[in-house]
């Protein structure tokens, strides 16, 4: 068994969702699909047949508790909340993935990240992915994040340069997204408090 991570920003909570609380995941994904569907693969719509969401959330928990994976999905504080440190569960207002986690001499793992059409140009974004950043830095003592993001994405090019991201290259025909093969710039950031003695 393993702690549930709860990393609370300034207008947000950065949380890992069980597998009953599937429908919050769908109703992300569907509620904004037109905004997201330029820079997300392709999908079939068995993909959010709730049998096999399920089956998705129990794997990201395994790879969370062998930390191989942390999948956070990101909700709003409740601003009704006395303590302001409750959040609305009732919706997911963006996600923050950190996938293929390496470690021996290689330390690193991808980003992946979205954030609901009804939030973009907020700077909730930019918050989500600090504290989720900073908790992988620190928890699991990563050297190095990548981050890849399409050329003509130039807000999440923005986005990931003010988070410190360095431009590394560029990979031709990386991903097949929205149906096309597409070139990817490739980006990093190293822990400036890495430690080789960590476990």
């Amino acid at each position: 068994m393993f702690t549930i991570p709860r990393v609370k920003t300034k207008r947000t909570m950065l949380t890992i969702l069980q597998y009953y609380e599937y429908q919050l995941l769908i109703d992300y994904y569907q509620k904004n699909s037109a905004h997201l569907a330029p820079w997300e693969p392709e999908r079939d719509p068995d993909y959010f047949n709730p049998t096999k969401v399920k089956r998705r959330l129990l794997e990201s928990n395994e790879l969370f508790a062998v930390g191989g994976a942390v999948h956070f999905v990101a909700f709003a504080l409740d601003e009704q909340a006395c303590s302001g440190s409750d959040e609305n569960r009732s919706e997911i207002i963006g996600v923050c993935n950190f996938t293929n986690v390496i470690k021996g001499s290689f330390q690193a793992c991808n980003l992946g990240y979205s954030i609901a059409g009804e939030h973009q140009g907020k700077g909730l974004m930019k918050e989500i992915l600090t504290a989720g950043v900073d908790y992988i830095f620190s928890e699991l003592n990563l050297h190095r994040v990548m981050a890849n993001y399409i050329p003509s994405n130039t807000r999440s090019g923005q986005l990931l340069s003010s988070l410190g991201f360095e431009e590394e290259g560029l990979a031709k025909s990386y991903l097949k997204i929205a149906g096309q093969w597409q070139d990817h710039r490739l980006t990093s950031k190293i822990n400036p408090e890495y430690s080789e003695t960590a476990p």
